[in-house]
């Protein structure tokens, strides 16, 4: 090495002559270039690689991230269609429900609409029952009184008072003849 140092200092080498014209000291020149080289190896090694580490370690984050991103983003739209089907399923049974209810609202009415007719049936024949009742009634209170008038009449048109016992068969064949009517 100190050959090729020689040789450039020597004045025949146009090297030689161009360094020595910008004033480069050879010995100096190779000491930079080792430190350079020094220097380069230590930021390699305590900079560069750990900030190349760094900026690796960020691009496997990011990677992370968009993944995890990416994840969440399925499991958002498969949430929300779990949603979709759960408020189609809820829809469908309140649907059910309703109309359920409504079929049980028919039944009551047409149970309730029966027990009414039934009822009004029940009033309308008891209504009967008490208006032939007092039809009976009045019938019997008819013959009495028509069978007071005949003996009444009778006895009035013969003159005669008539005895308990005419009286009271005259009454019976009254009321004989007015019920064959």
């Amino acid at each position: 090495m100190n050959s090729i140092i020689f040789a450039a200092a020597t004045a025949e080498n146009p090297i030689g002559e161009i360094a020595q014209q910008f004033g480069v000291t050879w010995q100096l020149l190779i000491s930079q270039i080792i430190l350079f080289v020094i220097v380069a190896l230590a930021l390699k090694k305590f900079a560069y690689s750990p900030i190349l580490k760094v900026l690796e370690e960020r691009r496997q984050r990011i990677a992370e991230g968009l993944a995890n991103a990416e994840k969440i983003k399925s499991d958002l739209a498969n949430a929300q269609a779990k949603a979709q089907e759960i408020l189609g399923q809820a829809s469908a049974q309140g649907n059910k429900m309703i109309e359920e209810a409504r079929q049980s609202a028919a039944k009551v009415l047409e149970a309730e609409t029966q027990k009414a007719v039934a009822t009004a049936n029940d009033i309308v024949t008891k209504a009967r029952q008490a208006s032939e009742a007092e039809l009976v009634r009045m019938k019997a209170e008819l013959r009495k009184e028509v069978g007071r008038l005949v003996v009444a009449t009778s006895a009035k048109v013969t003159g005669n008072i008539l005895t308990a016992e005419q009286q009271s068969r005259l009454a019976e064949d009254t009321a004989k003849q007015l019920a064959s009517n």
